[in-house]
């Protein structure tokens, strides 16, 4: 009988270990969403935000993406964000995105969203979340910013297209108040019914036969007009609105800020 070399498993178990670190390694690279070339992030949060983003990109079918930089060699803040998926799509063969950017040189913002987030977060919704995120841009947490930017957008794609996902109407806390107000409104007549009908009213002691009207005046006291200056609203929205097209002929829904 052959004898086996004593060395085979140890060989065999450093290739498999080395095609696992290969295989790891591609795998990191395709299911990349953090591009933080400016370095806003930290280790620590980049691990726990490239998590969310993975989880959050598997649960929707769209991959959110996070990207920095500190120059963007003469290009605005939104060029910049779609050349870097015209990109980034010809790299992973992907078109789903949702897309924040970070442009540190113009001190901009960008939120844009890409496929069929085009539709699912347009440009409207694109607004609410610039809104939630500009307080997090401004006291420069990047990292908030980024998680909000996820976990908004992934709850507002759960509504259909077309909807306002703040509307009050769509509150929880606004369905538990109706449910108790409809509630006090059937227990209240419930309880004012169960006194029986009061049958008496004005007329009840008025003696038609007998009670008659002698004469009737109306008299014109005076009149007072006032008027009133209503002002005008000079208030004026700020930050950019409205998606557009990237070099590559992809569209988006899109909105961005200064910081």
């Amino acid at each position: 009988m052959r004898r086996l070399n004593a060395k085979a498993p140890v060989m065999l178990f450093w290739m498999l270990f080395f095609i696992a670190i290969g295989g790891t390694g591609v795998s990191a690279e395709v299911d990349q969403h953090l591009y933080d070339d400016a370095g806003l992030l930290s280790d620590s949060e980049k691990s726990q935000l490239e998590a969310l983003a993975a989880e959050h990109s598997r649960e929707e079918g769209i991959d959110f993406l996070f990207l920095t930089t500190n120059e963007t060699e003469g290009r605005t803040t939104e060029t910049y964000m779609g050349d870097f998926f015209d990109q980034w799509k010809a790299d992973t063969g992907q078109s789903n995105a949702v897309i924040l950017t970070i442009d540190m040189e113009n001190r901009e913002f960008y939120l844009a969203g890409f496929g069929t987030a085009e539709t699912k977060l347009d440009n409207q919704r694109v607004q609410m979340i610039l809104d939630r995120i500009t307080p997090y841009m401004q006291r420069s947490d990047y990292g908030g910013a980024f998680y909000e930017t996820v976990t908004t957008a992934s709850r507002y794609m759960e509504y259909r297209p077309g909807v306002n996902p703040e509307s009050i109407f769509l509150k929880t806390w606004f369905h538990a108040a109706v449910a108790l107000l409809l509630g006090g409104l059937v227990v209240g007549s419930m309880v004012f019914n169960a006194g029986g009908r009061v049958t008496t009213t004005s007329s009840t002691y008025v003696d038609r036969d007998h009670t008659r009207v002698r004469s009737e005046q109306d008299r014109f006291r005076n009149k007072t007009v006032s008027r009133r200056r209503i002002p005008k609203s000079n208030k004026s929205g700020g930050g950019g609105f409205g998606g557009g097209m990237t070099g590559g002929g992809s569209s988006y829904s899109g909105g961005g800020r200064s910081f």
